[in-house]
């Protein structure tokens, strides 16, 4: 059964369809786990190209829940998030993207070039820059720095546990912060993707506006497939190729983890997988 996860605020959310575990370094240096079981989308999704669309909701839903719990462990607060207030955190998210990935590259695109080729070529490369330019900004601080390690030290634990390697700091410190299946990879592809899809969009610019907005599920459902396609056959060397872009800019998403971090990735994997 695959792993996912993703980092959380001095910690790491580990997942399966199973459950899913966070795992969080508190202030005074315990480590604090946290188990649920995992929202789980009905069978009738699991079905190709559709069970990339559903399931992600799933995973935006458990994975909001998870940071919240991890952030208040830091605050030494245990308040709750009903199902309401994440489903308007999840939809609050998606605006925010509609306008910085959708609106802002398109009608500065439209600005430039109205029309034509060059017109989807800058509304995709657009979006690339404030892609790239968002995971800069969050690298270059402090509170960033600490999130991507913690996210290399996702990536590791998964990876040897892929390895089937016993799981202990010195084990999993040899693998890869890099991992195929990252969501970073992911939306690589939803990046490069929309640009391929979005130029078979004509007429007025409202009707190219609102396509991109209706494609995006579409985009999505490619996206994971895709990913998982890649992700199963890493070692093919046209698949190589393809993937290449997404694990160059995790470069940027993940960072070396500490010893101290990567007991905290071991921890949140333990629980999920014992």
């Amino acid at each position: 059964m695959q792993i996912g996860g993703q980092a959380v605020m001095e910690g790491v959310m580990m997942r399966n369809q199973e459950r899913f575990a966070v795992a969080v370094r508190t202030s005074k240096g315990k480590i604090k786990i946290k188990t649920e079981k995992s929202s789980r989308m009905p069978k009738f999704f699991k079905v190709f190209f559709i069970r990339g669309i559903v399931g992600l909701i799933y995973t935006l839903y458990d994975g909001i829940k998870a940071l919240i719990w991890s952030a208040n462990q830091q605050e030494k607060s245990e308040e709750k998030l009903n199902k309401k207030e994440i489903v308007g955190t999840i939809a609050l998210s998606f605006l925010a993207a509609l306008l910085f990935f959708v609106a802002i590259p398109f009608f500065a695109a439209k600005l430039i070039h109205s029309e034509g080729v060059w017109f989807n070529i800058l509304d995709g490369l657009f979006r690339v820059i404030i892609f790239v330019g968002y995971l800069w900004l969050i690298s270059s601080t402090k509170e960033g720095k600490r999130l991507f390690q913690y996210h290399g030290a996702e990536h590791k634990s998964i990876a040897a546990y892929e390895a089937k390697e016993r799981l202990t700091v010195k084990n999993v410190r040899k693998y890869s912060r890099f991992h195929p299946r990252c969501g970073t990879s992911f939306i690589f592809i939803v990046l490069i993707l929309s640009v391929i899809l979005f130029s078979f969009l004509v007429g007025a610019w409202y009707v190219k506006f609102l396509g991109r907005i209706i494609l995006i599920p579409i985009i999505a459902g490619i996206s994971y497939e895709l990913l998982k396609f890649g992700a199963k056959y890493r070692n093919n060397f046209i698949l190589k190729i393809l993937i290449a872009p997404g694990l160059w800019l995790q470069r940027l998403t993940t960072k070396e983890p500490t010893d101290r971090q990567l007991e905290v990735g071991i921890k949140a994997l333990e629980s999920v997988v014992k």
